[in-house]
């Protein structure tokens, strides 16, 4: 009988711990890659001499989907040349085949919007195909070869090129996104995979003010001396170890100026904690590029140096303070920094940690989505009222089931209206999954900086409510469509729209 009793505890006992490790989501590794790369692009001729070349400069993210195919996100600027705050976003997909341990072949195409400055961009909507000769490093590689540009909805921007190429390895893990809000204990998930350390990053929407102090004039001629362009925006933060920090920053500008300026800045910077973790002193250093909105920052190169100081209002919360400078390298355009954001610090994807504060891991909700809009009459300044269409990327972070924050950019690429772009945040709304897990109804409400393209959005303050649906594909992929309303403060823009597009949803591990 004790037999019996013995092994019928035993068979419990391993059911059960079969069954809490069944429990755990499953860790999974997507392969992926950043990318820096540089092109200098032959202008048009639109007058004698004509303009020098435009350096154009591109940061992106690919994903690999097997051993070679890869797709992804990308946004560009001028960095020189007379065109500072001309921008575009748009979509990658290539083929990376090794012929050898070090040598490759990249074989890719860059599809998206945008335009700036006056240029002559059409809609806005063009192609970058690429055809590169690569060699891998230990930690990075680098790549060059042929590339083609051509801005073809009604733009004269086009022609073939050299590109150049920087690249390192950037894989992330996650879990099945139907994992989201799942609470697990420190304890249980030391005994899985999970057991690593974690991985550091931030999330910070703000606001900055810059205060002109060269003799700066808008492109119109009107001085810019004195005055104080309001901008709003987000920053993404990645740690590298305890204290070393990169980020990238995108503005717009909202108030001050006519609509259409904005930055993107990408650097590093050291975080300095006290206070019991409490309170934070942070200091930065970035490069990018930036204009548009008037402003003449001439090939649109910028330099930025920032100190910050952060105080904790809840756990993850911080508030931040900012004072900086951002200036071109010459100063032609210099203005003095100052800012306040919100910032939310996440602990991902490990439970190894020196923090014995942590109790449990709970697995958040994380979306990427790339969409195609289109406004419906959308007023301009000047030009004939038609149709506007943009490329936009939107990102969201689940703050439970069924709230979300979000961040969304876009950028004009049909409809003659190529300088437009959007920088956005705000808050969404959705319900539990419904028609058999297949289906998601959800409504959000962002504002944010617009401007540029003639469109007619005054100083740059819009807002734009929206309802729409996800429909699952897959467990990583969603169709996605929705439909709204946008309205600038200020200006005439005042349209119904629709959007389609596609959401890669993943639940990353919070430690909490």
């Amino acid at each position: 009988m004790k037999k019996y009793v013995f092994l019928f505890t035993l068979l419990i006992s391993n059911q059960f711990i079969f069954s809490q490790r069944e429990n755990i989501p499953e860790k999974i590794t997507q392969k992926g890659f950043a990318k820096i790369d540089f092109l200098s692009i032959d202008m048009p001729i639109a007058e004698i001499p004509n303009e020098p070349n435009m350096g154009f400069t591109g940061i992106h993210y690919n994903l690999f989907f097997n051993d070679s195919f890869y797709t992804g996100v990308g946004i560009y600027g001028s960095v020189s040349g007379y065109r500072g705050g001309f921008f575009t976003l748009g979509v990658n997909a290539g083929i990376k085949k090794y012929f050898s341990k070090k040598l490759y072949i990249d074989s890719g195409f860059h599809f998206g919007g945008g335009g700036g400055k006056d240029a002559l961009d059409g809609g806005g909507a063009f192609i970058l195909p690429h055809f590169n000769l690569g060699y891998n490093f230990k930690n990075f590689s680098i790549n060059s070869g042929w590339s083609y540009v051509n801005f073809f909805d009604g733009g004269e921007i086009k022609g073939h090129q050299l590109n150049f190429g920087f690249e390192i390895p950037l894989d992330f893990e996650y879990a099945d996104y139907k994992s989201a809000e799942k609470e697990i204990s420190i304890n249980n998930l030391k005994e899985s995979n999970w057991n690593q350390k974690p991985k550091k990053n931030s999330l910070m929407a703000h606001f900055n003010n810059l205060k002109v102090l060269s003799e700066a004039k808008a492109t119109t001629g009107e001085t810019l001396e004195g005055k104080t362009i309001k901008l709003a925006g987000f920053e993404l933060t990645s740690y590298i170890n305890k204290n070393w920090f990169t980020f990238l920053k995108l503005d717009g500008a909202y108030d001050g100026i006519r609509a259409g300026y904005m930055d993107v800045i990408i650097g590093g910077g050291y975080h300095l904690s006290m206070n019991k973790n409490s309170t934070n002193i942070l200091a930065k250093f970035g490069i990018g590029a930036g204009g548009g909105g008037g402003v003449d920052t001439k090939g649109g190169f910028l330099l930025y140096p920032d100190l910050s100081i952060e105080q904790q209002v809840f756990k993850d919360i911080y508030v931040s303070l900012n004072k900086g400078f951002l200036s071109t390298p010459n100063k032609d355009f210099y203005t003095s920094t100052f800012g306040l954001g919100v910032k939310y610090y996440l602990e991902r994807n490990g439970v190894k940690t020196d923090n014995n504060s942590f109790t449990q891991g709970k697995f958040k909700g994380f979306d990427v989505i790339v969409m195609q809009d289109m406004y419906f009459n959308a007023k301009r300044m000047t030009r004939p009222t038609q149709n506007l269409h943009q490329i936009s990327l939107q990102i969201n972070l689940d703050l439970n089931k069924n709230i979300y924050v979000t961040g969304q950019t876009s950028f004009a690429n049909f409809g003659d209206a190529g300088a437009y772009a959007e920088g956005l945040v705000g808050l969404g709304l959705k319900t539990n999954s419904l028609l058999n897990n297949s289906t998601t109804i959800f409504t959000q409400f962002l504002s944010g900086a617009a401007g540029g393209g003639n469109i007619s959005t005054g100083q740059g303050l819009i807002i734009k409510p929206s309802l729409g649906l996800d429909y699952k594909l897959s467990k990583t992929l969603n169709l996605r469509t929705s439909g709204g309303y946008v309205k600038a403060k200020g200006g005439e823009l005042s349209s119904s729209f629709i959007n389609f597009g596609i959401k890669y949803n993943i639940s990353l591990l919070k430690l909490k």
